[in-house]
């Protein structure tokens, strides 16, 4: 696929539009906002175990390469949760992790099929998934960050690399693209060398996590209260 072009731009275009048709709708009707959230939930709880059959009944597993170890693998699961079950901490996790990582995704796609394969359909419906799941929940304020998320979602993903780091270090494998830097161009081919990359990409995601955060920043002292202890008396 060509980078940019008329194909990746439409699927661009499709998500923000998506995403924006819904919750413009559930702002509208807010009745039908959690039918949405749900089926929503329900289409990348679907999409991923359709993924799955199909992966491994053509591949088999192939130990330890194949393994969903991958960020866009654990936010896709994360998202299900904070679409289907509302818990804060999901919702937290997969709107930093989510928009950056999957935003990414789609930005700059590893493809290791052409379009219109059924592989690469793939790529474009979980990570857009993703986003549209994660965005309406933002933009049709059904959900927000907590205080003290950005640090929290910095540092979880900090420690959940380091997990997959050990493993990629045991099995010589290059999840997360720990090791090695995707073979398309991606943002990774800017930052420098192995291991440069991975300190610069360190410090660009959390400048980009503290970008996330201003939206929700923005607010008053007085709704910031309210919604938090909102939030909080919702998911004890």
């Amino acid at each position: 696929m060509h980078l940019f072009g008329a194909a990746h731009l439409g699927i661009l275009g499709a998500i923000l539009a998506a995403a924006g048709l819904l919750g413009w709708w559930a702002r509208r009707r807010p009745r039908s906002a959690p039918r949405i959230r749900v089926c929503l939930g329900v289409f990348l709880l679907l999409n991923e175990l359709v993924w799955y059959a199909y992966r491994y009944g053509h591949e088999g597993l192939r130990f330890p390469d194949g393994l969903p170890l991958q960020l866009c693998d654990a936010t896709v699961w994360l998202a299900v949760i904070a679409a289907l079950w509302s818990r804060a901490w999901s919702f937290e996790l997969v709107y930093f992790w989510g928009l950056a990582g999957s935003g990414a995704a789609v930005l700059t796609p590893d493809l290791w099929a052409p379009l219109p394969s059924y592989p690469s359909i793939y790529h474009f419906l979980a990570h857009g998934g993703i986003l549209v799941t994660v965005l309406f929940l933002a933009w049709a304020k059904l959900e927000r960050p907590r205080p003290g998320a950005v640090r929290r979602a910095f540092a979880l993903l900090n420690a959940y690399a380091a997990a997959v780091g050990i493993f990629n270090w045991v099995f010589e494998t290059n999840y997360m693209y720990l090791c090695l830097k995707p073979a398309s161009r991606s943002l990774l081919d800017y930052l420098g060398p192995w291991p440069v990359y991975l300190l610069a990409g360190e410090v660009l995601t959390l400048a980009l996590f503290m970008l996330l955060w201003l939206p929700f920043r923005a607010r008053g002292p007085a709704e910031t209260e309210t919604r938090t202890a909102g939030d909080a008396s919702r998911f004890e």
